[in-house]
């Protein structure tokens, strides 16, 4: 088959915030220079799930209005995501402020078509159910002109679909978390003894402990992989709710630091320090190796390669959301696309962007999907 190929900053330009919530459009300014305006008490990234965090995107679309030369003040925004639990709150945060509507989608093809309207949100286990929204937001009487934004989640919502592609996006960070504890722990992984502790760990019923974070998880399995902290005492603390936060198996692992070899120690350190400093992304090794295995990803297949190749193999556009973004931006709308990923893992160092990488927003990909509009 053809291939329509294109970028998110096709439609997106350069407004768009990856983890850090540092802008990528010159002039908007970025969280380190912006905390206390936004109502932080301190410098720090807050979650995505956090009020600060909407508190944040608020100012970024105010303030991108006003670079684009609107008079008109933003009244109303739409949201497209794919997790109920982080985006929609997200979603909501952000709808205590401006008038909101939002999509939370994803494909799940066992089940029945369903569409479900959740408040201020639409619930669908179709992406293709966006034409359903559109047709939503029209019967609410809900303008979609100058005076209104766009907030678009990027990671398996505008590249990568839940339930379509998404895996192609989990493959890279596995890889990455490989390559990097290959690294640490001198070259050998068992990797039948990986997978039984960062599988189960990766379930949400240890995200009270690992607060589903990528960076915690890695350290953590890298950890208990090298016995700095032993595999059976590690279950059975975990089990016996003598292991509940992250501080405390830090703090075990650093008692123990004058066991570990000098490129595990290292990372043992990077980690420590980023903690200390409230940092979300504390093991940036690891992360970085995230961006190119992310990138090696996109747009790899030659341009006949078979659909189902490319879904497996590529991270590609979401045709869906894709033709709504362009919809939108075509009646006045202001695009503004929101990433959980890590800067570390979105943008290249100055070595890779030497070499030709771009930031993520800029990495051609193939599209796939249907146009809705």
């Amino acid at each position: 088959m053809s291939w329509r190929k294109a970028t998110l900053a096709d439609f997106l330009g350069d407004n768009v915030v990856y983890r850090n919530l540092e802008p990528m459009a010159p002039g908007l300014g970025g969280l380190r220079e912006v905390w206390a305006a936004i109502g932080l008490d301190h410098y720090y990234v807050p979650r995505k799930t956090a009020p600060e965090y909407a508190q944040a995107l608020l100012h970024y679309l105010h303030q991108a209005q006003r670079q684009r030369g609107v008079r008109t003040p933003l009244r109303q925004v739409l949201f497209i995501g794919d997790t109920l639990m982080n985006d929609g709150t997200a979603a909501r945060n952000v709808g205590r402020s401006l008038r909101l509507l939002g999509f939370i989608g994803a494909d799940r093809l066992n089940q029945p078509a369903k569409v479900e309207i959740q408040g201020e949100l639409m619930v669908a286990n179709r992406w293709a159910a966006l034409a359903d929204f559109l047709r939503w937001v029209r019967s609410n009487d809900f303008p979609c002109d100058e005076g209104t934004a766009l907030l678009v989640d990027l990671d398996k919502t505008f590249l990568g679909a839940r339930g379509r592609n998404d895996k192609v996006i989990d493959a890279a960070r596995v890889e990455a978390i490989r390559r990097t504890m290959r690294a640490a722990l001198g070259g050998a992984l068992d990797e039948a003894a990986f997978r039984a502790i960062y599988d189960p760990l990766n379930q949400p019923e240890y995200h009270p402990f690992t607060e589903d974070n990528q960076d915690y998880l890695a350290y953590i399995t890298l950890m208990v992989l090298a016995a700095i902290y032993p595999v059976e005492t590690f279950w059975q603390d975990l089990a016996a709710k003598k292991l509940t936060r992250m501080t405390e198996f830090v703090a075990h692992c650093e008692a123990r630091r004058a066991e570990m070899p000098p490129a595990l120690a290292a990372t043992h350190d990077q980690v420590v320090r980023g903690l200390a400093a409230e940092d979300p992304t504390p093991f940036k090794d690891f992360r970085r190796v995230e961006y190119r295995e992310t990138v090696a990803r996109m747009d790899l297949l030659p341009d006949d390669a078979a659909e189902a190749q490319v879904l497996a193999e590529e991270i590609v556009l979401t045709a869906e959301v894709v033709s709504v973004a362009r919809y939108l931006a075509g009646q006045g709308v202001l695009p503004f696309g929101i990433s959980d990923k890590p800067d570390e893992a979105s943008l290249p160092m100055p070595e890779d962007a030497a070499r030709g990488y771009r930031p993520l927003h800029r990495t051609r990909m193939k599209v796939h999907g249907q146009d809705i509009v």
